[in-house]
């Protein structure tokens, strides 16, 4: 109990807020950017930290990380363009909530439950952080071989429309993936000879493409086709009481879920909102509904996203292990400072520890009027006319694209995946399962061959440890029972 005075007291300082409010502005600025991700603005904050004590340094990226991951969903309500991947799963929720007028409710949705997504990930993350670590690191390339089976099989499940033309965007993706060098072999694949695609295809250029650009090619191939949609009016939270009384579960529900995948070291947000949007149909009364603008998806979802990122940090203070690519940075700033993470930390520098933990809680309080006025400020972009939105929006995408690698060839790939996206959306094929499929495909193929390796070749290798048994058969219940359920029906009929 003392530990936790000390580090209150060590919170409760003038200097530390003032740190919380700054990178709260600058990470959800960035954020909202199309391009510039929560790792972005991690990374740079990471030189001015080396001018802080450690205290302000943490505070000043656990901020700026939870509010550029919210702001990513502002761009993707807006102007349909995600802001991270984890933002693509519930985008066309949120941007037809937007087209009907009620962007309001579905932004107050998504700001309310990422704030409760993060405090209840760090009430897990103060209480249960050891347990879950030692499960964590229990996972081997067969467990996380069917995590991302499953992460790809809800991207299937979930996509509008056909179930097939959902797998044939997510074959698009995962084609893509196995451009460059990043593969066990590390072959150069599919590069044509280009030395720029070695390092493979961008997934933030990619997306950018897919979205925001294929938007604009749309918009100047048929301006007269394009639903502009209605301005951000009302309160934000007017409807929000109602909204988690209606769906207490799915808030509850995404929050745990994200927090254990975020927990897994490399899973992150990504996969986590996938699930928590594909368990949220799934067990859904009204599951037609969800992709035409159905604020269900969005709470579970939203929880999920903000959970992960504080359930990332469970094995990177119990173990020192980065959860995602944010804690990485974090790890190497927090060894600068002379901290070293892993079990000891608790030991001799408790106060340090429940000072990350109130901070974690700060951040996500602050989020909601910082929230709330980024949306405010935001939503005027709607009222601005469209021959003037699109030029700016377009040069916005290509800044981002850009700033990747600090090279053009991120602004061709933008322009490719556009044209790709425009093509793929004349012919009713979704986007979203081609990102995750561009996203995870290296994740895939890496956990594939060395599962192969460990096992021998033998395909029984990835049902002999009990975690890989369950995955396992989980993912392939998800494919066969609605199979089974046809073939059941057929016959009774």
């Amino acid at each position: 109990m003392s530990a936790y005075l000390d580090a209150f007291w060590i919170v409760a300082d003038l200097q530390i807020f003032l740190v919380i409010i700054g990178a709260a502005c600058f990470g959800m600025f960035v954020g909202a950017i199309p391009g510039l991700t929560a790792t972005m603005a991690t990374a740079l904050l990471v030189p001015v930290t080396f001018f802080m004590d450690p205290i302000p340094a943490i505070a000043a990226i656990v901020t700026a990380a939870s509010m550029a991951i919210f702001a990513g969903d502002i761009s993707g309500a807006l102007l349909r363009i995600p802001g991270t991947p984890a933002s693509a799963a519930y985008v066309e929720d949120s941007y037809a909530l937007t087209q009907q007028g009620r962007g309001g409710e579905g932004l107050g949705a998504l700001l309310i439950c990422s704030a409760i997504g993060g405090i209840f990930g760090t009430l897990v993350l103060m209480f249960t952080a050891p347990q879950l670590a030692e499960v964590a690191l229990r996972f081997s390339s067969f467990e996380y071989f069917w995590l991302v089976i499953l992460g790809l099989s809800c991207a299937v499940f979930v996509a509008p429309g056909s179930a097939l033309l959902g797998l044939l965007s997510l074959f698009i993706g995962l084609a893509f993936s196995m451009v460059g060098q990043n593969n066990p072999a590390a072959e150069a694949r599919y590069t044509f000879g280009s030395i720029e695609l070695l390092a493979g295809v961008q997934f933030v250029p990619a997306m950018i493409g897919l979205f925001a650009m294929s938007e604009v090619i749309r918009f100047y191939a048929t301006p007269d086709s394009t639903n502009r949609p209605g301005p951000v009016r009302g309160s934000l939270f007017r409807k929000q009481l109602s909204i988690l009384r209606r769906h207490p579960v799915q808030v509850l529900r995404g929050s745990a879920l994200g927090t254990v995948v975020g927990a897994l070291p490399g899973a992150g947000a990504d996969i986590a909102a996938w699930i928590s949007y594909a368990v949220s149909k799934k067990f859904s009364r009204t599951p037609e509904k969800f992709g035409k603008g159905h604020v269900e998806g969005l709470v579970e979802a939203g929880s999920s996203n903000n959970g992960a990122l504080s359930g990332a940090w469970i094995p990177s203070l119990v173990f020192g292990i980065p959860g995602d690519s944010i804690t990485a940075i974090v790890i190497g700033v927090l060894y600068v400072k002379g901290i070293n993470p892993g079990p000891t930390i608790f030991i001799t520098q408790p106060e340090m520890v429940y000072s990350v933990f109130l901070i974690f809680i700060l951040a996500n309080l602050v989020m909601l009027p910082l929230g709330w006025i980024a949306i405010r400020g935001a939503s005027h972009l709607l009222s601005v006319p469209q021959r003037i939105l699109m030029p700016i929006i377009l040069l916005f995408c290509m800044t981002g694209a850009f700033a990747i690698n600090n090279s053009g060839v991120g602004i061709m790939i933008m322009l490719g995946f556009g044209i790709l996206g425009f093509l793929m959306e004349e012919n009713r094929i979704p986007l979203a399962p081609a990102i995750l499929g561009l996203v995870l495909g290296p994740m895939l193929e890496e956990n594939f061959v060395s599962s192969m390796v460990r096992a021998g070749g033998s395909f029984m290798g990835f049902f002999d440890r009990p975690i890989a048994a369950g995955l396992g058969i989980a993912t392939i219940a998800i494919w066969t029972l609605p199979l089974l359920r046809k073939i059941w029906r057929a016959t009774r009929a």
